[in-house]
């Protein structure tokens, strides 16, 4: 009796043992992901504007597990500093641009944020770590209803998924103080400017599929009147819909 109660405590301890080195390979890799984040800050500054991302997106992105957002297959690749596939000719973005996005949000802690573009729900719990509640949008059927059953398993209490098209918004909770797109658009959507409250912004990749797209931050002023800023160029999957007659 005493021999098989060992043996099942040796096994009980392997058990614990490959879940740690499991912990402690993501843990590695996720801390050389942040390292990488800074790095491109830091060689970005003279179009930033400055040379870090903020300590409060850094600790959110440092707490949410990235590998549970893309495919089992590409766990290995989960804190690679680059976008990956996860279905549905979407991608996951690069670590680098979902903090630069998230950080140029200047989301509190008390704001509710809308997302467009759910895709595997990284974004949304990036922010989820960060602001009282996030709405997020997702047009695919498959993807959205995946990331809801995986924002729910990992405990993200504060976030809401629809399935719909992102470009009209979500009028039902605005409005917001923030605004996040993840999907290239051919122009601000007007419904999300007027779910905007006065004083929020919205980040969104603006441009063509085979054009030059460029992340722009949208402000509304207290008045409603717009101002606009180029951060940078990037490259997102485009939005899609199937209405554009604003």
């Amino acid at each position: 009796m005493i021999r098989i109660l060992l043996i099942l405590i040796l096994i009980a301890g392997s058990v614990v043992a490959s879940y740690s080195l499991t912990d402690d390979r993501y843990g590695i890799q996720s801390q050389e992901m942040l390292r990488e984040i800074e790095a491109d800050a830091l060689y970005a500054s003279s179009t930033l504007g400055r040379n870090h991302i903020d300590k409060r997106v850094m600790s959110a992105l440092a707490k949410v597990p990235r590998h549970e957002f893309v495919p089992a297959y590409l766990r290995p690749s989960a804190y690679a500093n680059k976008p990956l596939p996860i279905g549905h000719g979407q991608t996951i973005s690069q670590p680098f641009i979902v903090a630069l996005m998230t950080d140029l949000l200047q989301a509190k802690k008390e704001d509710v944020v809308l997302e467009i573009g759910t895709g595997s729900g990284y974004q949304a719990a990036v922010l989820a770590e960060l602001v009282k509640k996030v709405y997020t949008i997702e047009i695919i059927k498959e993807l959205g209803e995946s990331a809801r059953e995986r924002l729910v398993r990992l405990r993200y209490r504060n976030v809401e998924v629809r399935i719909a098209d992102g470009y009209f918004g979500w009028e039902e909770h605005a409005p917001f103080d923030a605004i996040i797109v993840t999907a290239a658009a051919g122009h601000v959507p007007p419904p999300l400017v007027r779910q905007l409250k006065p004083g929020g912004r919205i980040v969104i990749p603006v441009g063509g599929v085979y054009q030059v797209q460029m992340l722009m931050v949208v402000t509304k002023d207290k008045s409603g009147k717009l101002k606009t800023q180029q951060v940078l160029p990037v490259r997102f999957v485009p939005l899609t819909g199937v209405d554009r007659r604003e």
